[in-house]
């Protein structure tokens, strides 16, 4: 029996190359993560499958920059205690298009410790984010709800095991670069290959040119499947390749990859968002940082980032150095929190136009 916990010294050195390391669409993935871990190629794919059939890994997928084909937004859902688990049953199980979905909490009531739900909703273009986020307020009970699209996108990444051992302030030589959000058609064509390369990898397709049955559930040539795909990649619609670790559920044996899940708030200037997301989201701990507009309900929060950790206090410490940082820039802050996430189940969100109307129809006859 191969190791199959995310703390075995080999299972670390792959991992921390293959969880977001690698960018953009790869011809054969599992080579470059060998390469790049200084692994055996034939090691690392049967030390992935080896953590997928475990549960170590819950997926490994192409990831796509979704908000450009699809409108996606955080929501923060304010919904009566006694309906919030009802509430995030239906999100997650019956939603396909919530993809996060996560009770959070604050250590001191503040504004906005009343949205204890919270998720993340993509929807595909030509349809209503806020109409389906109606729909969904009216199956769960929600009392109110607040729409935040990303605005700009400063850090997206996983990498837990990699950011174990990073020190509180530690961060890039420079600001990070705002992605902005920008919608992206795609011709029938491109869909096949999109949908076919999206779906997430079985244990069985763990192997080289794992793309060649792919390419063929697309009804294309793989080198087709390679021209489209490496097309997508050069018009920013392709993420990264990436195996995601269960972060927040404990392994077979009882070892969590991580404890505490902050999502960490900063409400700066009108103006000055940029910059600060440039500077927050250069610190390396973060696993996303964007801007968001929170409107009142959270004192007009408009930055965002979060953080994983085996250790409450030490992500603490990191928000403080962040805090610290931002201070030392001369940018004002004039509201900060945490949010902290207690149950959380993650999923792909969909993003198929016509698996859209079939569900929203279905919604409507139900």
């Amino acid at each position: 029996m191969l190791p199959v916990e995310h703390n075995d010294p080999i299972n670390e050195k792959i991992l921390a190359i293959s969880e977001d390391k690698i960018e953009g669409f790869i011809r054969e993935p599992f080579e470059e993560i060998a390469r790049r871990s200084s692994v055996n190629v034939d090691i690392v794919m049967a030390r992935i499958a080896a953590m997928l059939r475990a549960g170590t890994i819950r997926r490994v997928r192409q990831t796509l920059l979704a908000t450009n084909l699809a409108d996606g937004a955080l929501v923060a859902w304010k919904v009566p205690d006694d309906k919030i688990e009802n509430a995030f049953d239906w999100m997650f199980q019956r939603d396909p298009f919530s993809g996060h979905v996560v009770v959070r909490s604050t250590d001191t009531l503040t504004s906005g410790s009343d949205y204890k739900l919270w998720t993340t909703v993509k929807v595909p273009h030509g349809f209503s984010l806020q109409q389906h986020c109606e729909l969904l307020a009216e199956r769960v009970g929600a009392e109110r709800f607040r729409v935040m699209p990303a605005k700009g996108i400063f850090t997206l990444g996983v990498g837990h095991v990699r950011r174990k051992t990073i020190e509180p302030g530690s961060r890039s030589e420079a600001p990070a670069k705002m992605l902005p959000v920008h919608v992206v058609d795609l011709s029938e064509h491109e869909w096949k290959v999109l949908l076919a390369l999206k779906r997430e990898l079985a244990p069985e397709e763990i192997q080289r040119t794992p793309w060649s049955a792919r390419a063929k559930e697309a009804g294309v040539s793989l080198d087709e499947f390679y021209r489209v795909a490496e097309q997508l990649n050069a018009r920013k619609i392709i993420g990264r390749f990436s195996t995601f670790l269960e972060h927040v559920k404990p392994s077979t044996a009882g070892v969590r990859v991580t404890r505490f899940n902050a999502l960490f708030h900063w409400a700066v200037p009108p103006g000055r968002e940029i910059e600060a997301g440039g500077e927050v989201g250069r610190h390396h701990i973060l696993t996303h940082c964007y801007w968001r507009e929170a409107g009142p309900e959270f004192k007009n929060v408009n930055i965002m980032a979060v953080a994983h950790g085996t250790d409450k206090q030490l992500l603490l410490e990191h928000k403080a150095a962040i805090d610290q940082h931002l201070q030392a820039c001369g940018i004002p802050v004039s509201y900060t929190n945490v949010f902290w996430g207690g149950r959380s189940e993650i999923k792909p969100s969909e993003i198929s136009q016509q698996v859209y109307r079939e569900w929203w129809a279905e919604q409507i006859k139900s």
